[in-house]
């Protein structure tokens, strides 16, 4: 590697590619493109549907081979179609963010999300936004990469950390907490969403919106 490529590498700044609005995904809330970005809580697989669900063309969907639980098909309906999703399960835990890393620098893929037993480390993060920025500048089509971790997640230097959790209460209404935990350029926020059979929206609170208690804010890294 490079003294330059080095550089770019270990920089904290983000490197957003040039021209490109970012991913209008719900209501007014953006994720930006060729970059990386951590969703979290018991429900982010859901959120991570939601989000390819604003994009259109193929849905990579990596996940370790040992993990428990398959996604499936009968429920991406109201999300994506399902003939978009393509998926890869590595038996190897090193190749879990090899294989999303090769996908972002390709440029082919509007997004790719990874499925991961755990937050990876600060290098193995900015080594997935130079990807995400070679893939970008190789096909003029800026990738999006989704972590999906357990619990409060903690991937460091992500572009933004989300967090899906239920909220459902009444039985006859899906409801989830939407945590914006940290962003590069926005303050942490919180909002209600509800379910429909189109996907995700926020509800009409989204107004009343708030920032996160400090009490209850998961750690941020």
């Amino acid at each position: 590697m490079s003294h330059a490529t080095a550089a770019h590498l270990l920089t904290r700044h983000s490197h957003r590619h040039k021209g490109e609005a970012p991913l209008a995904f719900l209501g007014e809330l953006t994720m930006a493109r060729a970059r990386v970005h951590e969703i979290c809580g018991a429900s982010r697989r859901v959120m991570a549907l939601h989000v390819a669900k604003a994009l259109s063309g193929p849905v990579f969907w990596i996940r370790a081979a040992w993990m428990p639980g398959r996604l499936n098909p009968d429920g991406l309906h109201r999300f994506i179609d399902p003939s978009r999703l393509i998926t890869a399960a590595p038996t190897r835990a090193e190749d879990l963010l090899w294989t999303m890393e090769e996908a972002l620098r390709a440029g082919l893929l509007p997004i790719v999300i990874a499925d991961l037993p755990g937050p990876p480390g600060l290098t193995a993060v900015r080594r997935l936004h130079l990807a995400a920025e070679t893939g970008a500048e190789k096909t003029g089509k800026p990738p999006i990469g989704v972590l999906l971790t357990p619990g409060q997640g903690g991937a460091p230097g992500v572009e933004s950390r989300w967090s899906l959790t239920p909220d459902h209460g009444d039985a006859r209404a899906e409801r989830w907490q939407l945590d914006r935990v940290r962003a590069r350029t926005a303050p942490e926020k919180r909002w209600p969403v509800s379910g429909g059979k189109t996907g995700l929206s926020l509800t009409k609170a989204e107004l009343d919106r708030v920032s996160i208690p400090e009490d209850e804010a998961p750690t941020q890294v």
